[in-house]
């Protein structure tokens, strides 16, 4: 009875890791764009008073974020679909 290696190749390992990072993008997009959330509002506290943090800041963050993401998704699908062609699967392009 043969038996099963413990260990996946390395290529279907990486390809199965960008899939997973792919898959963890929009739980790290909404992670980022809760940042401005936290930035501080007009208050007066003990210290004074605190700035507020222009919509124009906030706006720009978040665009961005929006940008990185999408950059990021290009990334890992291109190398996702390298890694696939090398391993042999015919991808939507070859037809």
């Amino acid at each position: 009875m043969a038996r099963s290696p413990i260990f996946l190749e390395r290529r279907g390992y990486r390809l199965r890791r960008m899939m997973d990072a792919m898959r963890f993008l929009p739980l790290l997009g909404l992670g980022l764009w809760m940042v401005p959330l936290l930035w501080p509002v007009s208050e007066t506290t003990a210290q004074g008073d605190l700035d507020p943090m222009p919509l124009s800041m906030a706006l720009q963050y978040i665009f961005g974020i929006w940008a990185l993401l999408v950059l990021a998704a290009w990334g890992l699908w291109r190398h996702t679909r390298e890694q696939a062609t090398k391993d042999g699967v015919p991808s939507a392009e070859a037809d």
